[in-house]
C-alpha cells in the first residue's frame, strides 16, 4: 500500500510538473559534434587465402601472417574494452576487399591517378556494436570507406546519426582464413583505436526555458538565484535526446512515454556537476511526452558556492553544460 500510494504521489507530481513547466526558449544550437574515443583489443584479419571452404576454421593454432593480394577478401573481428576512457564491451566487425591503389604499382595492383594510403584496403564496411561494461546493449553504428569512413547510420542510442570514422594507431593481426576464429581471444590479436566524429539526430541537453535551465527541487519549483540548490540535495532535470527506453527500445518520437510503469533510459547516463561527474539516481522517459525525459541526481559535497555548471553525457555523448546557483 505504501508503495503504491509513493507511485501515486510521484505520478501526480509528474503529471503537475509537464504541465506548469515554462516554455522553452528558442535559442540557435551551435554546430558540434561528439567524438567517440573506441579501443579495440583482440582484433584479427581473417583473410581469404584458401579457395576450399571445407579448410576454413580449422586450425587450432595461430597460423602465418598471409601476404596481401590485390581483390582479395578479408574479414576483422575484435572486442571494444573502451569508450572515451571508460570500461565498455562491444564488437567491432569489418568486411572488404584488399586494393592497394597506387599511381605506379606493382603488377597485379590497381592503378589510380593518386598515390592513396588509405587504399591498402578497399571497400570496407564496419559495424559496431556498443554495450556498457556489464553487458548492457546501447547501439550500434555503421560506416564505410577506407581509413576515413563516413558513418552511414546508427540504431538504438544512435538512431539516425551520421559521421566521420578515423582511424588511429592500428596493430591488427593478420590471419588465414583456415584459423578457428572461436579462438581469437585466447590465441590473441592486435589492438587499435578508432576516433568516431558523429553528429547524432538528437543531443542529450537539458531544456532550457525563458526563465532559465529545467532543474527542478523535489516540488518542482525552479532552481535560480533566489532558490538555489544545497550540497546533497536532490535535483530534477528535464532533458532531451536521452535515447530509447526499456522495455521496447522504440526510436523515440513515435508514441509518448508511459508512467505504469515508468520507462527507464537504457543508455548509460552521466551527470557532470562542477566538474565531478555523478550517477543518475533515476532516469525515465517523462510521462505523457514523446522526447522529454526526467533524471534525478544528488549535489555532490564541497563544490565553491556560486554558479556551477551542470552537464548531462548519455550513451558516451557529451550534452551542452548550463549554469545554476548553489549555496
Amino acid at each position: 500500500m505504501l508503495r503504491e500510494a509513493a507511485l501515486t504521489s510521484m505520478r501526480k507530481r509528474l503529471c503537475l510538473g509537464v504541465i506548469m513547466l515554462p516554455a522553452l526558449a528558442s535559442y540557435a544550437q551551435p554546430a558540434r559534434a561528439a567524438k567517440l574515443d573506441i579501443v579495440v583489443d583482440n582484433a584479427v584479419t581473417y583473410r581469404y587465402d584458401n579457395p576450399d571452404p571445407s579448410t576454413w576454421g580449422k586450425q587450432t593454432a595461430i597460423t602465418p601472417n598471409t601476404p596481401q593480394r590485390a581483390f582479395q577478401d578479408l574479414v576483422s573481428i575484435g572486442d571494444i574494452v573502451s569508450i572515451n576512457g571508460k570500461p565498455a564491451k562491444g564488437l567491432w566487425t569489418t568486411h572488404g576487399v584488399q586494393l592497394p591503389f597506387s599511381t605506379n604499382p606493382v603488377p597485379g595492383n590497381p592503378i589510380a591517378n593518386v598515390a592513396s594510403s588509405e587504399g591498402a584496403f578497399g571497400h570496407l564496411g564496419c559495424t559496431w556494436v556498443l554495450y556498457t561494461a556489464d553487458g548492457r546493449y546501447v547501439g550500434r553504428l555503421t560506416d564505410r570507406g577506407t581509413s576515413q569512413h563516413g558513418v552511414t547510420g546508427g540504431g538504438g542510442a544512435y538512431f539516425g546519426a551520421r559521421g566521420q570514422h578515423f582511424t588511429a594507431a592500428a596493430n591488427l593481426r593478420s590471419a588465414s582464413i583456415t584459423e578457428d576464429s572461436s579462438l581469437r581471444q585466447s590465441l590473441g590479436g592486435g589492438s587499435w583505436v578508432a576516433y568516431i566524429y558523429l553528429i547524432p539526430e538528437q543531443w542529450p541537453d537539458i531544456e532550457v526555458t525563458t526563465q532559465g535551465p529545467s532543474i527542478f527541487h523535489r516540488d518542482f519549483s525552479l532552481v535560480t538565484n533566489s532558490n538555489p540548490a544545497h550540497a546533497g540535495e536532490v535535483l530534477i532535470v528535464r532533458a532531451k535526446g536521452l535515447g530509447p527506453t526499456l522495455p521496447n527500445l522504440t526510436p523515440v518520437g513515435f508514441q509518448p512515454f508511459g508512467s505504469d510503469p515508468f520507462e527507464v533510459v537504457n543508455s548509460p547516463v552521466t551527470v557532470t556537476v562542477g566538474g565531478i561527474d555523478v550517477p543518475a539516481v533515476s532516469q525515465i522517459g517523462w510521462p505523457g511526452t514523446m522526447d522529454s525525459y526526467r533524471v534525478d541526481f544528488t549535489i555532490p559535497p564541497g563544490l565553491t558556492q556560486g554558479p556551477t555548471s551542470v552537464q548531462l553525457t548519455a550513451a558516451w555523448i557529451p550534452g551542452l553544460p548550463v549554469t545554476i546557483p548553489i549555496k
